[in-house]
């Protein structure tokens, strides 16, 4: 798909207004401005922005319940899926305080100057998940391309207090990784194939422990 094409999938799949989409564009504009310094995406996926990343995160909304008022995306680098959803959440005037955990410094910086261009409702927590004490507390826990299952599974149980649920994205290797994460971890979860691409799938836990 061109890029035309593209925004016209995004609208089709996740209905927003004029407004919302204008700051989407925005949003590309600022990903494809830093990315050359701060490698953000991918450069394979530059010109699939509008698919492989903004479609692909903006499809979580669904799984959010209008009573969520906390969302944690850990690793979140580029501000996927957590800048996303709170564009399209603004745009459906739902409240969720969104945090936005990422270790790099300048990656951070750029999460801030984002959300103050574009007037939205998260926090950056310029934190390495790994180096604190527990202290997650959330509806909705979410990470994208952060580790693999079975190594994140490992550190939400040491980092995490209380969640609802634990939304994971998961590529090619997905049907892979819960089966050798379901060799340690007993976890109870619903799964779909992603609308962006047939070979993923969005892994929604509702709990897990160690066998």
């Amino acid at each position: 798909m061109d890029r035309i094409e593209q925004i016209q999938f995004f609208q089709k799949k996740i209905k927003v207004s004029r407004e919302t989409l204008n700051i989407l564009l925005k949003f590309e504009e600022l990903l494809k401005k830093s990315n050359k310094s701060l490698n953000l995406i991918g450069n394979s996926t530059i010109n699939n922005i509008w698919i492989r990343h903004f479609t692909d995160s903006a499809q979580l909304i669904d799984l959010i319940d209008k009573n969520d008022s906390i969302l944690i995306d850990v690793g979140t680098g580029a501000g996927l899926p957590g800048i996303v959803l709170s564009i399209v959440l603004k745009d459906r005037k739902q409240a969720l305080d969104i945090k936005l955990i990422e270790k790099s410094k300048k990656k951070a910086s750029f999460l801030k100057d984002v959300i103050r261009k574009l007037n939205l409702k998260a926090q950056v927590m310029n934190i390495n998940l790994l180096d604190h004490e527990p202290y997650l507390v959330g509806d909705i826990i979410t990470a994208r391309a952060f580790k693999p299952l079975d190594i994140f599974l490992s550190v939400l149980q040491k980092k995490v207090k209380k969640y609802k649920k634990i939304i994971i994205f998961l590529g090619k290797t997905g049907k892979n990784q819960i089966e050798e994460a379901s060799k340690t971890w007993d976890i109870k979860y619903n799964q779909r194939v992603s609308i962006t691409n047939n070979d993923s799938l969005i892994l929604e836990i509702n709990n897990f422990k160690k066998k």
